[in-house]
């Protein structure tokens, strides 16, 4: 068996790691073109790196690195934001070889934390068997906001 090579995607070439994300996360519909730019400029710039797998000329696996700011370390940390690898793809190492490529790539920046946000099920039981583990009293807390839309509408006071 071949060995599986995990490679970055530049900027220009994201459309085709997006559209297997977009494929598990939004049902195959298209995120919108302001944030695919969005997106690419923060490849671009280094904000952002997606690790993609290919076999067989198609690309089965993606991984998207972000990499944050953070004052209570004191530099810089990386979450992984999306680990997905199609499902007839699954149980071929290709998971693992994305996260190894993602902790190299940390290692090589000096970052020394690493976190990955999973639901409760195999996310957490593949995330354990590679070192990680969970965040003693931390949960996640979220809200999702309103955004204005229209010129006519006015905001709440």
């Amino acid at each position: 068996m071949n060995p599986i090579e995990v490679s970055p995607v530049p900027g220009p070439d994201l459309r085709e790691p997006l559209r297997l994300l977009e494929e598990w996360l939004r049902d195959g519909e298209p995120v919108p073109e302001p944030f695919l730019e969005e997106f690419r400029r923060r490849v671009e710039v280094g904000d952002l790196e997606v690790l993609a797998v290919r076999l067989e000329g198609r690309m089965v696996g993606v991984l998207v690195l972000a990499f944050r700011p953070n004052v209570s370390l004191g530099s810089t940390f990386a979450s992984i934001e999306d680990l997905y690898v199609h499902p007839q793809s699954r149980r071929r190492g290709i998971g693992r070889a994305l996260l190894q490529a993602a902790n190299d790539r940390c290692r090589e920046r000096r970052i020394s934390y690493l976190e990955a946000q999973v639901e409760e099920g195999v996310a957490s039981a593949f995330y354990a068997a590679f070192g990680y583990e969970s965040e003693p009293d931390v949960r996640v807390f979220s809200r999702s906001l309103a955004i204005q839309g229209g010129d006519d509408e006015k905001p709440e006071t």
